[in-house]
């Protein structure tokens, strides 16, 4: 289905553009110690490879910086770079990249009697001279501390959301635009809804989505899912980073996952409900997984979408969940669900568990019930 894209601003990355209704982009980033030239070229080429349209690359030192710079002499790839705590790195970084990332909270560590406005200006203008984007990195664990101090000790969304605003409000001030802002979390739900309050206040401006810390797959992959499913649906989210805990030769995996994760949402494969937004009939299917305890769960989302074809002009939602991890919780924002455990299908009408049935005896059930709310809705 044709989603909807927020109206952000184009923001050049080397030979992709992020945002202004571009494709979603697809990033990683390297593993391998920088300094370790041959296995840092490798792994970014591994990952172009696999399909990266972005591949950040960290610095920490001098020595880092004249590592990037052979590096650069090897690879075509478009280059980010992330500035970790010292943001003089700048402009020892910015010939041989085509993005900068910094993080709000860390201008804080280098040079800490100089204000961080006069720091932030000091890399917009590095930006501009070099011809280089810039990503605003906010991030839960390691929030600005002038932020933090402000408000309750579990208030992590509003230091965030005020650092992002602060941020783009100076760069716009000095006629720079050619920025993405992140704001990312490990908690899924944090991400969906730091996001999308962003996103109300700056639809405007291109997001980098992420879960940090997401973990090994697949439980990794799922979590970053959910939040993406909610976000991208709404039209929020130019980039995508999937972070999983993975050995270097398969950093690869991360970029398959982003790619997936994209196709899935579009074509309504979703493990979250997912509000499209659709005046007509909604079915949605979670993507097979090896959660999957029974591959009559696939059989079986092809035979409701067959089943429910005479209800296609009722603004109904119908899910059809792979397993008892997710389902259950899942399945309560859909006005029917099914979650299917290894002999047995779970029939939902809401939060209202409504009985437990095997797999050939469920389609009858389900068509009773979507009938009854069909008889029950206005004409």
């Amino acid at each position: 289905m044709e989603l909807p894209r927020n109206p952000t601003r184009p923001v050049r990355v080397g030979s992709i553009t992020i945002g202004h209704g571009h494709p979603i982009a697809v990033q990683s980033m390297t593993a391998t110690h920088t300094q370790d030239i041959a296995a840092t070229v490798a792994q970014i080429e591994d990952l172009v490879r696999a399909g990266a349209d972005v591949v950040r690359v960290a610095v920490d030192s001098k020595k880092d910086c004249e590592a990037l710079g052979e590096i650069r002499k090897q690879t075509k790839a478009n280059l980010s770079v992330d500035l970790q705590e010292n943001y003089r790195l700048a402009e020892l970084v910015a010939p041989h990249v085509d993005k900068i990332r910094y993080n709000p909270g860390h201008l804080y560590h280098h040079e800490r009697e100089k204000p961080w406005q006069e720091k932030v200006r000091y890399i917009a203008d590095i930006a501009k001279r070099f011809d280089v984007a810039l990503r605003v990195g906010v991030n839960c664990g390691s929030v600005d501390p002038a932020k933090k101090d402000k408000y309750d000790h579990d208030d992590s969304m509003t230091p965030m959301l005020e650092s992002a605003f602060e941020h783009c409000d100076l760069l716009d001030s000095l006629g720079f635009t050619r920025y993405v802002v992140s704001l990312k979390d490990s908690d899924p739900k944090n991400v969906i809804e730091v996001n999308r309050k962003f996103a109300e206040k700056r639809p405007d401006v291109a997001l980098h989505l992420g879960v940090t810390e997401a973990g090994m797959p697949p439980d990794g992959i799922i979590k970053t899912r959910i939040a993406f499913e909610q976000l991208i649906s709404k039209g929020i989210g130019d980039t995508i980073r999937v972070s999983l805990t993975v050995p270097n030769n398969r950093k690869g995996e991360e970029i398959a996952a982003g790619r997936k994760i994209l196709e899935d949402i579009s074509a309504g494969r979703v493990r979250s409900v997912v509000d499209y937004g659709l005046k007509t009939l909604n079915i949605i299917s979670c993507p097979s997984c090896s959660r999957v305890e029974n591959e009559a769960f696939i059989d079986l989302a092809q035979k409701v979408k067959e089943m429910t074809r005479y209800a296609e002009d009722h603004a109904i939602t119908i899910a059809v969940m792979g397993c008892r991890v997710n389902g259950p919780g899942e399945t309560d924002d859909a006005d029917l669900g099914l979650w299917c455990g290894p002999t047995h299908v779970n029939l939902k009408k809401g939060t209202a568990e409504l009985g437990a049935y095997k797999y050939d005896e469920i389609l009858p059930k389900l068509k009773a019930e979507l009938d009854a709310i069909i008889a029950g809705k206005p004409s």
